[in-house]
């Protein structure tokens, strides 16, 4: 089986061969995305291509970085997208891209139905550097989504330093309350995700009222339910959150996710569909 896809070859093999002082492994100089790949085909509107692309052209163009030979790029990922769902496409400094075929979780479709639990972590490490660029430096998350799993959570909510909760460690927030959708505002300092991004714009093109506010504890509270997204897993609700404060808990099966998950439906992306 395919492995990955590296400064334009193919490898089959189960080890990559970089350089000790590559800046990529002893600084985290990259940049990357992620993306689901739907029907295998590259160029289908849920798998964002384009956005996909222009995510990483714009973090290399901020960095001052050379751009890859984007065909080749192109090449690798349609080649592993044979093979997998989920491709992430890797960018180095000097323009070699790394593209790394993956599966979907396998329980996604259980955590879709019936959510996850979650946790509120608070502290400077697991503070994001460059939360608006998706580069290869992800300890903060990675600290903070070990930190939930001692909890007995399977995901972390960071917060800023007024406790407004920001993201999760692997997505961007969303929530259902007052007739509104619900997500934190990008001026709060975080990611911009592409599955944010398309909901964004296909829930007002749709008609529907959507608040970028902060998520301050009022806000949390009148909200009837709370989910996660990102490119890979769509939507995954959150059922439990455990706060310093206590647990609060959202039905995983909210009738507003339902009307959320028709953007997945057969009917294209920019289908005007009220939801009501």
């Amino acid at each position: 089986m395919t492995k990955f896809w590296y400064n334009g070859k193919l490898s089959d093999s189960s080890t990559l061969e970089i350089a000790p002082d590559d800046p990529g492994l002893i600084y985290g100089a990259t940049a990357f995305t992620t993306m689901r790949v739907y029907g295998g085909d590259l160029d289908h509107p849920l798998t964002y291509w384009s956005g996909h692309c222009q995510r990483l052209k714009t973090t290399l163009a901020a960095f001052q970085w050379p751009e890859p030979d984007w065909d080749l790029v192109r090449q690798g990922a349609q080649i592993l997208s044979h093979t997998w769902p989920v491709i992430r496409i890797t960018i180095f400094p000097d323009g070699r891209e790394l593209i790394l075929g993956r599966n979907l979780p396998p329980d996604l479709a259980t955590k879709q139905s019936q959510g996850i639990r979650s946790a509120v972590v608070s502290g400077p490490e697991f503070e994001r550097w460059l939360p608006h660029r998706k580069s290869g430096n992800y300890l903060g998350s990675y600290l903070a989504l070990q930190a939930s799993q001692r909890l007995g959570a399977t995901e972390a909510i960071l917060i800023d330093q007024d406790g407004n909760w920001l993201e999760t460690s692997t997505g961007n927030l969303w929530g259902w309350g007052d007739g509104s959708w619900w997500t934190p505002p990008l001026e709060e300092g975080i990611l911009p995700g592409l599955m944010r991004e398309q909901m964004m714009g296909w829930l007002l093109a749709s008609g529907e009222r959507v608040e970028e506010e902060p998520w301050s504890e009022p806000v949390v509270a009148r909200l009837e339910a709370i989910g996660h997204s990102n490119s890979a897993i769509e939507l995954v609700p959150l059922r439990e959150i455990l706060t310093p404060t206590g647990t609060i808990s959202r039905p995983p099966q909210h009738p507003a996710w339902e009307k959320w998950r028709r953007f997945f439906s057969p009917h294209p992306p920019n289908s005007q569909i009220k939801l009501t």
